[in-house]
């Protein structure tokens, strides 16, 4: 097995740089054809409009005219821009105002392209046009994900087992009001029953500074995680009957006063339940020997975002502090905090450096084995360690990466005009990975043996965008134990 994966990847790198070598002289043959998704620069606006010949020392601003907003709202736009009609501005300010605006409009997600550029000059007044061109913001979609933590686990360890496997429909309707509003259905079937629809709305207010979320679930599983047995998840499966039933209502109001920082403010209420069979499993699987948890949350983010393009940051930094108590009885209580935090410096004009930390407490110490969850699951993985999950109480992990963009083209799909832009963009990141974390559990490991030791992995891999910020990341990584493999995942911010 290994020395397949070696030749995948080589084979891959191989065909990767005669692609780009192609596509470089496509570029050079066919100049008239698009090839990029960046827009011009900021400085190519203010070249074009020759406002570095003007004398003065500042302007005022006297339209603001945006084209290409067929469905977006007009003050959704501005909300986002730093500058407004009737703004004196200086003219060397005018490259950072431009580029901050352009990729304060990208990350809403609501665009494909932004370009900011003035069109008028009459001193001491100027003119800026906002051009955008929007995303399709309905997007019906037949779901089908496996329910493993990764899609390596799933591939290699699962073989791809279509019982693992949760399929059915779902609806995103993004800018649902054109607020920047979200209204998502999900109908799944497979291995979860479960129906999900929320809604997320950035502002309710006039002064466009609070916002409001809604989220219902509801499902059942014929199989159900009971332990954590030589660090890999253990299951039990009942094909008779279902043995987990669940359900999760939560309302959150959100806090934007200005650009870069967030507050949310949310509660919710938590069933879960499971049969009999399962206690006799793992008496810990919840506390006090019960078969059911009903309990309420209360929890609060504090965010700042201020990143070039969030969905896949090349400069910028961004942080969270996010801290819930689950119940208020001896069936469950829980208090945490997690942490996170990143940063992308440039190194190069295609290559970028990025550090990432992450970690969390729980309190108290003592807690069932439903509340253990730490290394493995969501944000919280170590690379070289996809197969494995390290339960505990406290835990974290810093990663730092070097990346170097191989590729920039576009591509046409006939007939797909009204699903993405004309030319769907692909660019692909070829990048050199470490990263360290630790779990510390209380008061014993059981048949574990990852919990309370620093772990170590790295290794090297390739990240796929496109169009929709789909991220795709292959990667090579190894562990200190020896281990080595080929890994999928679906790239995240954290």
């Amino acid at each position: 097995m290994l020395k397949v994966q070696y030749y995948i990847l080589v084979v891959i790198l191989l065909v990767l740089a005669g692609y780009k070598s192609y596509a470089q002289e496509a570029t050079h043959i066919n100049s008239s054809t698009p090839v990029s998704i960046e827009s011009p620069s900021v400085d190519s606006f203010l070249l074009a409009n020759h406002l570095d010949d003007v004398a003065d020392s500042s302007f005022v601003i006297r339209k603001i005219i945006i084209e290409g907003n067929k469905t977006t709202r007009r003050i959704i736009m501005l909300r986002e821009l730093a500058f407004h009609e009737g703004d004196t501005i200086k003219r060397s300010a005018v490259p950072d105002l431009f580029r901050d605006g352009r990729n304060l409009l990208m990350n809403t997600q609501l665009f494909h392209n932004v370009n900011i550029s003035v069109i008028g000059l009459e001193a001491p007044y100027v003119d800026i046009q906002i051009v955008v061109k929007e995303r399709w913001y309905i997007l019906p979609f037949v779901y089908f994900k496996p329910v493993d933590r990764n899609l390596s686990q799933w591939l290699f360890e699962e073989k791809a087992s279509f019982s693992r496997v949760d399929y059915g429909a779902k609806l995103l309707w993004s800018n649902f009001t054109g607020n920047n509003d979200k209204l998502n259905f999900y109908f799944v079937t497979g291995y979860t029953k479960q129906l999900m629809v929320n809604y997320r709305r950035p502002y309710i207010d006039k002064d466009l500074k609070w916002g409001m979320n809604l989220d219902f679930a509801i499902g059942k599983n014929r199989e159900i995680n009971f332990n954590t047995i030589d660090d890999k998840q253990a299951f039990f499966k009942d094909t008779a009957s279902y043995i987990k039933d669940f359900s999760r209502t939560n309302i959150e109001f959100t806090y934007r006063k200005a650009f870069y920082t967030s507050h949310t403010f949310g509660v919710s209420y938590n069933t879960l339940n499971v049969k009999d069979t399962i206690l006799k499993l793992n008496p810990n699987f919840f506390s006090n020997g019960k078969t059911s948890v009903r309990y309420p949350s209360i929890y609060y983010k504090l965010a700042f975002v201020n990143l070039d393009y969030i969905p896949y940051p090349k400069q910028g930094y961004a942080g969270e502090l996010f801290f819930i108590k689950q119940g208020f009885d001896k069936n469950m209580n829980l208090w945490q905090l997690i942490a996170k935090g990143m940063g992308s410096w440039p190194i190069g004009k295609s290559s970028f450096w990025n550090v990432k930390a992450l970690g969390t407490v729980k309190l108290p110490f003592k807690q069932p084995y439903f509340n253990t969850q730490v290394l493995g699951y969501g944000d919280l993985f170590l690379k070289g360690y996809e197969y494995y999950v390290i339960d505990g109480v406290a835990g974290g992990l810093i990663s730092t990466s070097a990346t170097q963009q191989l590729t920039n083209f576009s591509f046409h799909i006939p007939y797909t005009e009204w699903l993405t832009p004309r030319q769907i963009p692909l660019k692909i990141y070829g990048k050199v990975f470490g990263n360290m974390g630790y779990v510390y559990r209380h008061p014993d490991r059981g048949a574990n043996t990852l919990p309370n030791k620093m772990l170590f992995g790295g290794g090297v891999g390739l990240d796929l965008f496109t169009s929709y910020d789909l991220i795709i990341s292959l990667e090579f990584s190894f562990n200190q134990l020896g281990q080595n493999g080929l890994y999928l995942h679906k790239k995240g911010l954290f």
